[in-house]
Protein backbone atom coordinates (compact mmCIF):
# COMPACT_ATOMS: atom_id res chain seq x y z
CA UNK A 1 0.00 0.00 0.00
CA UNK A 2 1.50 3.42 -0.94
CA UNK A 3 2.39 5.82 1.85
CA UNK A 4 -0.32 8.19 3.00
CA UNK A 5 -0.35 11.85 2.08
CA UNK A 6 -1.47 13.64 5.26
CA UNK A 7 -3.87 16.53 5.44
CA UNK A 8 -2.21 19.88 6.04
CA UNK A 9 -3.71 20.40 9.49
CA UNK A 10 -0.31 21.87 10.46
CA UNK A 11 1.02 22.91 7.05
CA UNK A 12 4.68 23.54 6.40
CA UNK A 13 5.78 27.15 6.38
CA UNK A 14 4.46 28.87 3.29
CA UNK A 15 1.84 26.22 2.55
CA UNK A 16 -1.74 27.48 2.60
CA UNK A 17 -4.64 25.08 2.88
CA UNK A 18 -5.99 22.01 4.62
CA UNK A 19 -5.42 19.51 1.83
CA UNK A 20 -2.39 18.75 -0.35
CA UNK A 21 -4.84 18.38 -3.25
CA UNK A 22 -5.66 22.10 -3.25
CA UNK A 23 -2.89 23.87 -1.29
CA UNK A 24 -1.11 27.04 -2.36
CA UNK A 25 2.50 27.96 -1.56
CA UNK A 26 3.23 31.57 -0.51
CA UNK A 27 6.43 33.57 -0.18
CA UNK A 28 7.04 37.31 0.25
CA UNK A 29 7.42 37.62 -3.52
CA UNK A 30 4.86 35.20 -4.93
CA UNK A 31 1.79 33.07 -4.34
CA UNK A 32 1.95 29.78 -6.23
CA UNK A 33 -1.59 28.67 -7.03
CA UNK A 34 -0.32 25.86 -9.28
CA UNK A 35 1.16 23.54 -6.67
CA UNK A 36 0.77 20.08 -8.20
CA UNK A 37 -1.46 17.69 -6.26
CA UNK A 38 -0.02 14.41 -4.98
CA UNK A 39 0.54 11.70 -7.54
CA UNK A 40 -2.69 9.70 -8.00
CA UNK A 41 -2.90 6.32 -6.29
CA UNK A 42 -5.31 3.99 -8.06
CA UNK A 43 -7.38 1.34 -6.32
CA UNK A 44 -9.76 -1.02 -8.06
CA UNK A 45 -12.76 -1.90 -5.87
CA UNK A 46 -15.07 -4.80 -6.65
CA UNK A 47 -18.57 -3.29 -6.65
CA UNK A 48 -22.03 -3.77 -8.07
CA UNK A 49 -23.20 -3.14 -10.76
CA UNK A 50 -19.63 -2.54 -11.99
CA UNK A 51 -16.15 -2.46 -10.51
CA UNK A 52 -14.77 1.00 -9.74
CA UNK A 53 -11.28 2.39 -10.31
CA UNK A 54 -10.71 5.35 -8.01
CA UNK A 55 -7.94 7.69 -6.92
CA UNK A 56 -7.32 7.25 -3.19
CA UNK A 57 -5.95 10.81 -3.06
CA UNK A 58 -9.44 12.04 -4.01
CA UNK A 59 -11.46 9.64 -1.87
CA UNK A 60 -13.02 10.02 1.59
CA UNK A 61 -15.23 7.89 3.81
CA UNK A 62 -18.27 9.39 5.52
CA UNK A 63 -19.41 7.47 8.61
CA UNK A 64 -22.97 8.43 9.52
CA UNK A 65 -24.55 8.45 13.00
CA UNK A 66 -22.59 5.70 14.77
CA UNK A 67 -23.72 7.39 17.98
CA UNK A 68 -24.75 6.22 21.42
CA UNK A 69 -28.35 7.24 20.85
CA UNK A 70 -28.66 4.79 17.96
CA UNK A 71 -26.18 2.06 18.83
CA UNK A 72 -25.89 1.73 22.60
CA UNK A 73 -27.97 0.36 25.46
CA UNK A 74 -29.59 3.26 27.36
CA UNK A 75 -29.46 5.45 24.26
CA UNK A 76 -32.49 6.98 22.57
CA UNK A 77 -33.48 3.99 20.42
CA UNK A 78 -33.37 1.76 23.50
CA UNK A 79 -35.36 4.24 25.61
CA UNK A 80 -38.23 4.52 23.13
CA UNK A 81 -38.61 0.75 22.95
CA UNK A 82 -36.31 -0.20 20.08
CA UNK A 83 -33.43 -2.65 20.00
CA UNK A 84 -30.13 -0.93 19.12
CA UNK A 85 -28.36 -4.26 18.60
CA UNK A 86 -28.71 -4.29 14.76
CA UNK A 87 -27.05 -0.88 14.57
CA UNK A 88 -23.94 -2.29 16.25
CA UNK A 89 -23.22 -4.60 13.30
CA UNK A 90 -21.00 -2.03 11.50
CA UNK A 91 -18.66 -1.65 14.48
CA UNK A 92 -16.46 -4.69 13.83
CA UNK A 93 -15.97 -4.15 10.07
CA UNK A 94 -15.32 -0.44 10.64
CA UNK A 95 -12.69 -1.31 13.25
CA UNK A 96 -10.84 -3.15 10.48
CA UNK A 97 -11.55 -0.76 7.62
CA UNK A 98 -10.96 2.69 9.12
CA UNK A 99 -7.32 2.14 10.17
CA UNK A 100 -6.50 0.84 6.69
CA UNK A 101 -8.14 3.85 5.07
CA UNK A 102 -6.28 6.25 7.35
CA UNK A 103 -3.01 4.50 6.53
CA UNK A 104 -3.80 5.00 2.83
CA UNK A 105 -4.37 8.72 3.42
CA UNK A 106 -8.15 8.55 2.94
CA UNK A 107 -9.86 11.13 5.19
CA UNK A 108 -12.36 9.77 7.72
CA UNK A 109 -15.35 12.08 8.18
CA UNK A 110 -17.74 11.53 11.10
CA UNK A 111 -21.16 12.90 10.16
CA UNK A 112 -23.31 12.96 13.29
CA UNK A 113 -26.42 14.54 14.67
CA UNK A 114 -25.18 17.42 16.82
CA UNK A 115 -28.15 19.66 17.50
CA UNK A 116 -28.06 23.02 19.22
CA UNK A 117 -29.23 22.94 22.82
CA UNK A 118 -31.94 25.48 21.99
CA UNK A 119 -33.00 23.72 18.74
CA UNK A 120 -33.16 27.18 17.18
CA UNK A 121 -32.51 25.83 13.67
CA UNK A 122 -34.93 22.92 14.06
CA UNK A 123 -38.41 23.71 12.71
CA UNK A 124 -41.54 22.10 14.15
CA UNK A 125 -41.87 19.58 11.31
CA UNK A 126 -38.48 18.10 12.21
CA UNK A 127 -39.25 17.99 15.93
CA UNK A 128 -42.57 16.30 15.11
CA UNK A 129 -40.76 13.50 13.24
CA UNK A 130 -39.20 12.34 16.49
CA UNK A 131 -41.98 13.34 18.92
CA UNK A 132 -45.15 12.85 16.88
CA UNK A 133 -47.62 13.05 19.76
CA UNK A 134 -45.88 15.96 21.46
CA UNK A 135 -45.06 13.71 24.42
CA UNK A 136 -42.24 11.32 25.23
CA UNK A 137 -38.52 11.65 24.62
CA UNK A 138 -37.62 13.65 21.52
CA UNK A 139 -34.77 15.80 20.27
CA UNK A 140 -33.01 17.55 23.14
CA UNK A 141 -35.02 15.84 25.86
CA UNK A 142 -33.06 14.15 28.67
CA UNK A 143 -32.73 10.39 28.58
CA UNK A 144 -34.18 8.66 31.64
CA UNK A 145 -31.06 6.50 31.94
CA UNK A 146 -28.45 9.24 32.34
CA UNK A 147 -30.14 12.62 31.60
CA UNK A 148 -28.06 13.14 28.44
CA UNK A 149 -30.06 15.30 25.98
CA UNK A 150 -31.02 13.37 22.85
CA UNK A 151 -28.67 14.03 19.90
CA UNK A 152 -27.44 17.31 21.39
CA UNK A 153 -23.94 18.38 20.38
CA UNK A 154 -21.26 17.35 22.91
CA UNK A 155 -23.64 15.14 24.91
CA UNK A 156 -23.10 11.46 25.68
CA UNK A 157 -26.19 10.73 23.62
CA UNK A 158 -24.66 12.25 20.46
CA UNK A 159 -21.14 10.89 20.97
CA UNK A 160 -19.64 8.27 18.66
CA UNK A 161 -19.68 4.83 20.28
CA UNK A 162 -16.60 4.07 22.36
CA UNK A 163 -15.54 1.21 20.08
CA UNK A 164 -15.09 3.65 17.17
CA UNK A 165 -13.53 6.63 18.93
CA UNK A 166 -12.46 9.14 16.24
CA UNK A 167 -8.78 9.88 15.77
CA UNK A 168 -7.50 13.46 16.19
CA UNK A 169 -6.84 13.69 12.45
CA UNK A 170 -10.40 12.71 11.54
CA UNK A 171 -12.94 15.35 10.52
CA UNK A 172 -16.22 15.86 12.39
CA UNK A 173 -19.32 17.40 10.85
CA UNK A 174 -22.54 18.09 12.77
CA UNK A 175 -25.80 17.59 10.94
CA UNK A 176 -29.36 18.69 11.67
CA UNK A 177 -31.45 16.75 9.15
CA UNK A 178 -31.64 13.24 7.73
CA UNK A 179 -29.38 14.42 4.88
CA UNK A 180 -25.93 15.45 6.04
CA UNK A 181 -25.57 18.01 3.24
CA UNK A 182 -28.45 20.20 4.42
CA UNK A 183 -27.25 23.33 6.26
CA UNK A 184 -23.81 21.82 6.99
CA UNK A 185 -20.25 22.40 5.69
CA UNK A 186 -19.92 18.83 4.40
CA UNK A 187 -19.95 19.77 0.71
CA UNK A 188 -17.49 22.63 1.26
CA UNK A 189 -15.11 20.33 3.15
CA UNK A 190 -15.20 17.66 0.45
CA UNK A 191 -14.68 20.19 -2.34
CA UNK A 192 -11.85 21.92 -0.48
CA UNK A 193 -10.05 18.56 -0.35
CA UNK A 194 -10.82 17.91 -4.05
CA UNK A 195 -12.69 14.75 -3.10
CA UNK A 196 -14.45 13.06 -6.01
CA UNK A 197 -15.36 9.66 -4.57
CA UNK A 198 -17.10 9.04 -1.23
CA UNK A 199 -17.50 5.76 0.63
CA UNK A 200 -20.57 5.65 2.87
CA UNK A 201 -21.04 3.74 6.13
CA UNK A 202 -23.16 3.99 9.28
CA UNK A 203 -26.80 4.01 10.33
CA UNK A 204 -29.55 3.96 9.43
CA UNK A 205 -28.84 2.69 5.94
CA UNK A 206 -32.37 3.47 4.75
CA UNK A 207 -32.54 6.92 6.32
CA UNK A 208 -29.57 9.18 7.04
CA UNK A 209 -27.06 7.09 5.07
CA UNK A 210 -29.27 6.81 2.00
CA UNK A 211 -30.34 10.44 1.89
CA UNK A 212 -26.82 11.76 2.44
CA UNK A 213 -25.58 9.42 -0.29
CA UNK A 214 -28.32 10.42 -2.72
CA UNK A 215 -27.59 14.12 -2.14
CA UNK A 216 -23.90 13.40 -2.74
CA UNK A 217 -24.88 11.80 -6.04
CA UNK A 218 -26.95 14.84 -7.01
CA UNK A 219 -23.93 17.06 -6.21
CA UNK A 220 -21.72 15.05 -8.58
CA UNK A 221 -19.74 12.77 -6.24
CA UNK A 222 -19.07 9.14 -7.04
CA UNK A 223 -20.80 7.16 -4.26
CA UNK A 224 -19.91 3.71 -2.89
CA UNK A 225 -22.14 2.18 -0.23
CA UNK A 226 -20.13 -0.20 1.99
CA UNK A 227 -22.92 -2.63 2.84
CA UNK A 228 -21.49 -4.51 5.81
CA UNK A 229 -20.47 -1.19 7.39
CA UNK A 230 -24.12 -0.08 7.37
CA UNK A 231 -27.16 -1.19 9.35
CA UNK A 232 -30.68 -0.24 10.36
CA UNK A 233 -33.30 -1.00 12.97
CA UNK A 234 -35.95 -0.82 10.24
CA UNK A 235 -37.46 -3.99 8.73
CA UNK A 236 -35.16 -5.97 6.42
CA UNK A 237 -36.98 -4.87 3.28
CA UNK A 238 -35.90 -1.26 3.94
CA UNK A 239 -32.22 -2.17 3.69
CA UNK A 240 -32.88 -4.38 0.67
CA UNK A 241 -34.67 -1.56 -1.13
CA UNK A 242 -31.86 0.85 -0.26
CA UNK A 243 -29.18 -1.39 -1.72
CA UNK A 244 -31.26 -1.92 -4.85
CA UNK A 245 -31.86 1.82 -5.28
CA UNK A 246 -28.21 2.73 -4.75
CA UNK A 247 -27.13 0.29 -7.48
CA UNK A 248 -29.94 1.45 -9.76
CA UNK A 249 -29.93 5.21 -9.25
CA UNK A 250 -27.24 6.63 -6.98
CA UNK A 251 -23.92 4.79 -7.31
CA UNK A 252 -22.34 1.48 -6.38
CA UNK A 253 -22.41 -1.07 -3.58
CA UNK A 254 -19.46 -2.96 -2.13
CA UNK A 255 -18.26 -4.42 1.18
CA UNK A 256 -15.35 -3.83 3.53
CA UNK A 257 -13.42 -6.90 2.33
CA UNK A 258 -13.50 -5.59 -1.24
CA UNK A 259 -12.34 -2.14 -0.13
CA UNK A 260 -9.50 -3.68 1.89
CA UNK A 261 -8.46 -5.81 -1.09
CA UNK A 262 -8.45 -2.69 -3.26
CA UNK A 263 -6.25 -0.87 -0.76
CA UNK A 264 -3.78 -3.75 -0.65
CA UNK A 265 -3.40 -3.75 -4.43
CA UNK A 266 -3.40 0.06 -4.84
CA UNK A 267 -0.65 1.48 -7.05
CA UNK A 268 0.60 4.91 -8.10
CA UNK A 269 -0.77 6.02 -11.47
Amino acid sequence: MPDAVPLLARPAEGMLGHSPNTAWRASPAEVDMAVPPPRPVLARIACQPQSVLLNLRQTAIVVVDMQNDFCTKDGWVHEIGGDPTPNRAPIAPLQRLLPALRQAGVPVIWLNWGNRADLANMPPNQIHLYKPSGAGTGLGDPLRSNAAPVLEKDSWAAAVVDELAPEPTDIRVDKYRISGFWDTPLDSILRNMAIRTVLFAGVNIDQCVLHTLSDANFLGYGCLLVEDCCATTSPDFCAEATVWNVKKCFGFTTDSASVLAGLESARPA
